[in-house]
Parts: structure tokens; C-alpha cells; sequence
């Protein structure tokens, strides 16, 4: 086979996987991701930073860093953390409740932690779905809560992993904050009990 007729045919190759993907992406998006949020266009603007999430500094929330804070910011999506050093800050995007029913805000803390947390489903998430599990163990396949657990003085309210991470970004907790897997065992490591927490 010439050089020519190899060029050739790994153009054409090419150019038909180029004109198959938009449909495959359009396939996974439709299957991934729910259709019932209102588009961002239809959204009001607010200043936002290269990262597209809100800017926000832990002094226009907090009193004092103390051992720590974190700013759990619902509008945006993004949950930031500032270290008690006054130099360390985090950034993560993070999922959000579904509803403002489901939605808690004002301030609370973190007061206890786990690794690989179990998870057992509260009586309004059973009503609302009868098929979930009494209880799930840590580690067990399809448990929602992740590698990683922060419990807040709120009950049932938590900052937590998932491993479905097409949650991260969009209305789709019942009340908890969700991080990718990664980003809450990073911020685990950094979190301490009796760290500040904020709803916005």
C-alpha cells in the first residue's frame, strides 16, 4: 500500500468518526444528565472568576478563620475551603439539593468524620422512594455517600463524595453537599472537626 492510498484512508477514517461523535454525544448527554433545569442563558448573571464559579472571600462570611471554614455556595455550585493557616484555600465544584424544599441554609459545623461512610436512607427519602435500602455499608457498591463523610450539627445534612459523577454541578441531592471522590478525600485530609460551615 503507497504512502498516498494509507493518507487516503486515514482521512476518511477520521472524518467519519467526526461526523458520528455529535450523535454519540448527544446519546450520552440525553442518558446522562437530566433535561428539566432551566437553561444557564434563562439564568440571572453573576460576576464570575476564570473558573466560572462566584468569587468569594471567607471574610465576607466569618468572623474568624478559627480552625477552618467552609463556604458551601448553592447559586454557583462550588463549595470553597479556607484553612485556619490563612493561606491554604481549596475550590471544588459540588452538587447541589434538587429543590429549595431540600435546600438548608445559614451556618453550622463539622462534627465528626469518616472514611468510607455508610449511608442509611432517612424516612422523607424512603417515602419518596420505596425501593432504597434500609441501609447501605461503606464501600458497598451504589452507597451515595462516596469515599468520605463531614457530618454537620444539621441531621441528615453532610459534605460528602459520590461515585456517580454526573451529580457534580446540577441539582441532585436531598439536601447534602456532593464532591467528586478525589476532591473530598483531598479536603477530608484538610477538614478538622469543629471546622465553620456556611450554606449560602
Amino acid at each position: 500500500m503507497s504512502k498516498s492510498t494509507y493518507t487516503r484512508r486515514a482521512t476518511l477514517l477520521g472524518l467519519g468518526a467526526s461526523l458520528a461523535t455529535p450523535s454519540v454525544l448527544r446519546a450520552q448527554s440525553t442518558d446522562a444528565f437530566p433535561q428539566n433545569e432551566p437553561a444557564i442563558r434563562d439564568q440571572i448573571p453573576v460576576n464570575r472568576n476564570i473558573s466560572a464559579f462566584a468569587q468569594q472571600r471567607w471574610q465576607d462570611h466569618f468572623e474568624e478563620l478559627g480552625v477552618g471554614c467552609i463556604l458551601a455556595d448553592i447559586d454557583s455550585r462550588a463549595l470553597h475551603y479556607w484553612a485556619g493557616d490563612g493561606e491554604t484555600y481549596r475550590l471544588f465544584p459540588s452538587s447541589v439539593p434538587l429543590t429549595e424544599d431540600l435546600t438548608k441554609r445559614g451556618y453550622t459545623e463539622v462534627v465528626r468524620k469518616r472514611e468510607n461512610p455508610s449511608w442509611t436512607p432517612t424516612a422523607s427519602m424512603r417515602e419518596r422512594d420505596p425501593s432504597l435500602p434500609i441501609r447501605m455499608d461503606g464501600g458497598e457498591t451504589g452507597n451515595p455517600l462516596g469515599t468520605r463523610a463531614m457530618y454537620l450539627t444539621w441531621p441528615a445534612y453532610l459534605i460528602h463524595g459520590t461515585h456517580d459523577t454526573r451529580k457534580i454541578g446540577r441539582q441532585s441531592s436531598s439536601g447534602c453537599i456532593g464532591l467528586y471522590n478525589q476532591h473530598v478525600e483531598e479536603l477530608f485530609n484538610l477538614v478538622k472537626v469543629g471546622t465553620q460551615v456556611r450554606l449560602l
